[in-house]
Order: C-alpha cells, then sequence, then structure tokens
C-alpha cells in the first residue's frame, strides 16, 4: 500500500468521523439527532448555527464520497497491479520446475 493510499484512508476515517459528529449534533428541525443529547444544539452553538452545521453537513458529506471513491480506485490500482506482478511470479516458477523437471526426466532415461 502507498503513501497515497494511506494518507488518503487517514482521510477518509476522520471524514467519517467528522460526518457522523456533525449529523448527531444537528437540531431536531433539521432531522438530526441533536435531542438525544438533553437539549436544542442551538443553545450550545449559537442561535444562527443551525444552516452552517447545515452547509458544513453536505459539505463533510461529498468530502466523503469523494474521499470513498479515491480510496477505492487507489485500493484497485494496488491490488491490480500486485495480483499481475504475483501472478508472473507464479508463471515465472511454473515454467522453471517444468523445465528443470523436464531435464531431470531427460537424465533419468538416459
Amino acid at each position: 500500500m502507498g503513501v497515497l493510499s494511506i494518507i488518503l484512508l487517514v482521510l477518509f476515517v476522520i471524514s467519517a468521523l467528522a460526518l457522523i459528529f456533525l449529523v448527531a449534533v444537528q437540531d431536531e428541525k433539521s432531522q438530526g439527532l441533536g435531542g438525544i443529547f438533553g437539549g436544542s444544539s442551538d443553545s450550545t452553538f449559537g442561535s444562527g448555527s443551525s444552516k452552517f452545521l447545515t452547509k458544513i453537513t453536505a459539505i463533510m458529506a461529498v468530502a466523503f464520497v469523494v474521499l470513498a471513491l479515491c480510496v477505492g480506485i487507489s485500493t484497485k490500482s494496488n491490488s491490480a497491479s500486485s495480483l499481475l506482478d504475483s501472478s508472473a511470479v507464479v508463471q515465472a516458477q511454473e515454467s522453471d520446475w517444468y523445465s528443470a523437471s523436464s531435464s531431470n526426466a531427460a537424465a533419468v532415461t538416459e
């Protein structure tokens, strides 16, 4: 796994946790889970925070989807190249084994 894949994966996890937090603290008018914590989040973050939280949540949702696609593409390209490399190694080992067994068989028959 390359450095870029690891960085993308860390950013993906951070964006997922931030998105979970943002959805949890939204007020009831925004269909969030803010009422679970025993009150409205308007008093905690200020009176005009519902529009701000909604915008930030939308931005984080887009970032989450984009990062998910990037992580998937980078993982797919890494696994495909490693799969091709491993199949080339197996083919080389098989051809070496076949040529070694052929020469051994020829030596035994002589």
